[in-house]
């Protein structure tokens, strides 16, 4: 199997540079270890498209925040993804941190961040009136956001697909030859030969580029853990509501999230184990305790699950995205932090032109497509909308997951779709059955028939996220 381009990971990062990379006639392939997209960081983050006033002026976090940012809304429209400008305030709860605000000001002026401003203790009140009564003022960037983080990969993946990208699932990248102008690439599924590799591997990035010899920067863990509420709590702030950053990160959150619930945290850990996203009560209590201070009246009782994530956290203090020091023909897109999902789109048009700096040709493709297949989602529907949908197809008129309304129709499209739903966590990234307040209880089960059904396999081999995670042992009877 040989191709112009591998990249390896299935994140946000990798995704989308294979969405971009789709643009142009080349046989690329996507690897990725796990049994679906998304799989990593990605699905396990705060999902804010940050404004880009904290990363340091010059800097290429800087440089991609702020880039990435503009292009999201009309990537987001182009992939049929969630997304919302809602804008985000940095609070100040004394003078020092107002003195910390006005730094954040004007780092952002200087990377060009616009229509910021640093505003007083009324109009954040006026802004967000269930803020804490210690408020004293807050920097104002109407550019945040909000999106859902796996779903813009699914998007960027799917597009990619739909225009010819390879991706492979459960693939691990165990070792990697130079030979001449080309690499092998051993992976659990086989030998891949490319001209070009593209290393977009997140935790692991360091440890695939030490394959080829690449000792230049480590990536190291640093773990997040968060509070998800039911959408009761959803209205309880309109933007993204930080404090001011530290050296560990951005700090503790609280925001709306694109699906109307309430995301809180998250917390930041330097740990040594790049598989380790288990929850601890000292976290969790972390989060209460952090997203208290900003907003005393959210309500733990409304707690719908808890989740932990892991940040790449490079060696360097910015994105390690370049040739690497071994090769120009190897291209790492590691280190990818916060504000990495932010930057995610710019970082495929970045990356695309190292590629064509390090002498690959990019033709465009006559029929490249950016628009991805549309994704219906019954619960957004206006009622003449949901009854054409349930004359076009009856199985749209049968509610599998009552908490947030998702059909069997939505359910049976995401498994045929050109990134399709495998597994019963699967369905859940993309349709949201089993999100809701029940977190499964109702649906699981019968979502369990409707993949068995629709892939032909027995519902002893439907699995919870692929690998060994199996749901049923075997049958009774």
């Amino acid at each position: 199997m040989r191709y112009d381009v591998a990249i390896i990971g299935a994140g946000v990062t990798g995704s989308l540079i294979a969405r971009e990379l789709s643009r142009y006639n080349l046989n690329v392939c996507l690897l990725e270890k796990e049994a679906d997209v998304a799989m990593g960081t990605s699905k396990a983050n705060s999902g804010i498209v940050h404004a880009g006033y904290d990363a340091e002026p010059g800097s290429l976090k800087a440089k991609l925040n702020v880039q990435g940012n503009r292009m999201m809304a009309q990537i987001a429209e182009e992939l049929s993804v969630p997304f919302k400008r809602i804008g985000s305030l940095v609070l100040a709860f004394d003078d020092h941190d107002m003195a910390h605000v006005k730094a954040l000001h004007q780092k952002g002026l200087a990377n060009g961040v616009p229509a910021m401003e640093v505003i007083g203790k009324e109009q954040v009140k006026r802004m967000e009136p269930n803020l804490s009564q210690d408020v004293v003022g807050a920097l104002y960037a109407p550019t945040g956001g909000i999106v859902c983080p796996y779903e813009l990969t699914l998007g960027a993946a799917e597009n990619a697909v739909a225009n010819g990208v390879v991706l492979k699932l459960g693939c691990t990248v165990e070792d990697i030859c130079m030979d001449k102008d080309k690499f092998r690439l051993m992976t659990s599924t086989g030998e891949i030969k490319c001209k070009y590799v593209i290393n977009a591997a997140g935790v692991y990035a360091d440890t695939i580029a030490g394959m080829i010899g690449d000792e230049s920067f480590s990536i190291h863990p640093r773990k997040g853990e968060y509070l998800l509420l039911d959408k009761s709590q959803g209205d309880i702030v309109r933007t993204v509501v930080f404090q001011p950053p530290t050296k560990m990160g951005k700090g503790i959150l609280v925001t709306p999230t694109v699906d109307g619930n309430l995301l809180v945290g998250p917390t930041a850990q330097n740990i040594d184990d790049k598989e380790n996203v288990a929850t601890t009560a000292a976290g969790l209590n972390q989060v209460v305790q952090g997203a208290g201070k900003s907003v005393p009246l959210f309500n733990v009782r409304e707690v719908i699950t808890s989740f932990a994530g892991l940040r790449a956290t490079p060696s360097t203090d910015d994105f390690v995205i370049g040739p690497s020091t071994v090769s120009d023909k190897f291209i790492n897109a590691a280190g990818i932090e916060s504000p990495g999902l932010s930057a995610a789109p710019a970082i495929g048009d970045y990356a695309a032109g190292i590629l064509k700096k390090s002498g690959l040709v990019l033709e465009q493709k006559e029929n490249f497509t950016p628009i991805r297949k549309p994704v219906y989602r019954f619960r957004e529907m206006k009622d003449e909308q949901r009854n054409e949908m349930i004359k076009r197809d009856p199985k749209y008129g049968k509610i599998i997951c009552r908490c947030e309304s998702v059909t069997e129709g939505e359910i049976v499209d995401c498994i045929h779709r050109p990134v399709g739903a495998r597994n019963l966590d699967a369905v859940k990234r993309r349709t949201r059955a089993g999100m809701g307040r029940c977190q499964g209880g109702f649906c699981a089960p019968k979502i369990v028939e409707i993949l068995s059904r629709e892939l032909d396999i027995p519902m002893e081999e439907v699995t919870k996220m692929g690998g060994k995670s199996g749901i049923l042992v075997g049958k009774t009877k």
